[in-house]
């Protein structure tokens, strides 16, 4: 297949660092979507209303931006590689925690433990990986490694079809222990970002002067921040107003058992992970801007089928379109991020925007979930938050510069 032969080119040490950031993300994703699949019998659990459990998404999200700036900021001294290794441990060791949570004050605590964590895990990374790869396929690159959180949400699904009704939720919070693993295959065969090692070559001045720059790298492109900021905010209230509650909508309003619910959410990953490597690649084709609104723009007319239908065939379908042009924009949002990022800061720039972006959304879950209370049901409030979001997306992006092709090196 011609898409990846990008992949067949790169280097050992290239498909390494490629791997340990995509499985990094992943099970990233895969712990956090445990929760998601989880919310009814959480709330059952602890007697108390979906709406109160979703609480956790919305501090899972206020405090990624936090993870994105503290990990960012190990990551631009320290290096990439150890401050990933680090990550890892940390999101792991604190989903085994929530498992043993004895009331949902006590969860909702260490899922705001589980948000700093989370939030450093995609900004360190992506800087690992772009800073290791060709300029070359960039486009693709990013597609693929954006979609290691619809690889997330997909084992999530299928962990959640096959094991629930033996494990229970605390079970399956004890298996998102699994992701610890990897770090000991970024330690044996991961090499450090070369971008960041040959700036650790320089004199002591240098390096001096680059540690010091962060608040001058901030005022120099602060407009720049800002619009990823307010672009990465449309982007989560794309994903998240469209994911999050989707497992909820299909248990609750239409009343599928675990296993079918399981079924569809491995269905609609499998579009989004397609979308994302799609419109990913298409993007060293068509730019990155005209990508994202294209795919944003697609999302509109699948609204009925996602939403507003009872078919168990029509919905998976529904979902599957729906996720296959949702993660069809985000699969260009590592490479645009990373290309419009200064190089002192690229481990802290992109993933900090993006959080803070997250920070602005993070309480669409918990707005959702609460009109769908007074409403009856989420049909209406997942329709109503697509056209919102889909709209507000390729409007954003209509401002921002195109960013194809940069340097990542300079």
């Amino acid at each position: 297949m011609v898409l990846f032969s990008h992949f067949r080119a790169l280097t050992a040490q290239q498909r390494h660092a490629f791997n340990a950031c995509f499985l990094g993300w992943s099970l990233d994703a895969f712990d956090y979507f445990l929760l998601i699949f989880c919310l009814s019998a959480i709330a059952a659990d602890f007697h108390c209303k979906t709406s109160e459990v979703a609480e956790a998404i919305f501090l899972t999200l206020a405090f990624r931006p936090v993870g994105a700036f503290l990990f960012g900021r190990l990551a631009d001294r320290f290096g990439r590689r150890p401050t990933l290794m680090l990550n890892i441990v940390c999101y792991s060791g604190l989903m085994v925690a929530c498992a043993f949570a004895p009331s949902l004050h006590i969860l909702l605590i260490l899922r705001a433990f589980f948000g700093i964590a989370m939030g450093g895990e995609w900004g360190v990374g992506a800087a690992l990986a772009f800073e290791s790869l060709p300029k070359k396929g960039r486009g693709f690159f990013s597609g693929l490694l954006q979609e290691g959180y619809a690889v997330g949400y997909l084992i999530a699904a299928a962990t959640y079809g096959a094991l629930f009704r033996y494990l229970g939720w605390r079970g399956l919070f004890l298996v998102g222990a699994i992701p610890a693993v990897l770090v000991f295959y970024i330690g044996f065969k991961v090499q450090e970002s070369p971008t960041w090692s040959q700036a650790r070559l320089d004199d002591a001045g240098r390096i001096k002067a680059q540690r010091s720059s962060l608040l001058d790298n901030f005022r120099q492109y602060g407009s720049n921040f800002l619009f990823l900021i307010v672009l990465m905010a449309a982007f989560t209230a794309f994903s998240h107003g469209t994911q999050d509650l989707y497992p909820t909508f299909l248990e609750k309003d239409l009343g599928f058992r675990p296993s079918v619910v399981g079924m569809v959410g491995i269905v609609y990953n499998v579009g989004a992970i397609s979308g994302g490597i799609l419109f990913g690649s298409l993007s060293e084709r068509w730019g990155r801007k005209r990508a994202i609104i294209t795919a944003a723009l697609l999302a509109l007319p699948i609204i009925p089928f996602y939403a507003l239908s009872h078919s168990v065939y029509v919905v998976a379908a529904g979902a599957f379109c729906m996720q296959f042009f949702v993660q069809g924009a985000w699969g260009v949002v590592p490479a645009y991020l990373s290309e419009l990022s200064p190089g002192p800061v690229r481990a802290t720039f992109p993933g900090l925007a993006y959080q803070l972006g997250n920070l602005i959304t993070s309480k669409n879950g918990v707005l959702q979930a609460r009109a769908a209370e007074r409403m009856g049901g989420l049909g209406r409030v997942l329709s109503a938050t697509v056209l919102a979001s889909a709209l507000l997306l390729a409007l954003v992006t209509s401002f921002g510069r195109e960013s194809r092709g940069a340097d990542l090196d300079d």
